[in-house]
Formats: C-alpha cells, structure tokens, sequence
C-alpha cells in the first residue's frame, strides 16, 4: 500500500529526514543526511529510515528499451 507523503514534503522541502520503522513519522531533519542521523541516534534511533525531500516536484515519465 503506497504511503502519502504530502505533508512531509511540504514541512521538509529541500532537507534529509530520518523516519521510524513506520516510513510516516519523522525522527530527525538536516540540511545533510549526516546531519539528520546524527539527531535520530541521539533520540535513540540507531537506525532510522533516511530519506531526501525534493526542493521541488517534476514530473518524470520514463522510457525503456
């Protein structure tokens, strides 16, 4: 079952989160991925579920051979 991740991105735009087990609840953000895990293992997260939020949505619509 797909996730919805609306309000995520629009809170995180543009920085790395970390998430719970879940993939909805965010533990921890960063301008980096370092950053992000860093403060998800000092709540006592050692491994969060690390993730980039786009800065902005494009569209892709791929093609394969």
């Amino acid at each position: 079952m797909p996730i919805d991740w609306t309000t995520i991105y629009k809170k995180y735009k543009g920085k790395w989160i970390a998430l719970k087990d879940d993939e909805k609840t965010v533990i921890a953000d960063g301008k980096t991925a370092e950053e992000a895990y860093k403060k998800a293992k000092e709540k006592g997260y050692p491994n969060p579920i690390l993730t980039h939020m786009p800065k902005e949505l494009v569209g892709y619509i791929g093609y394969g051979v």
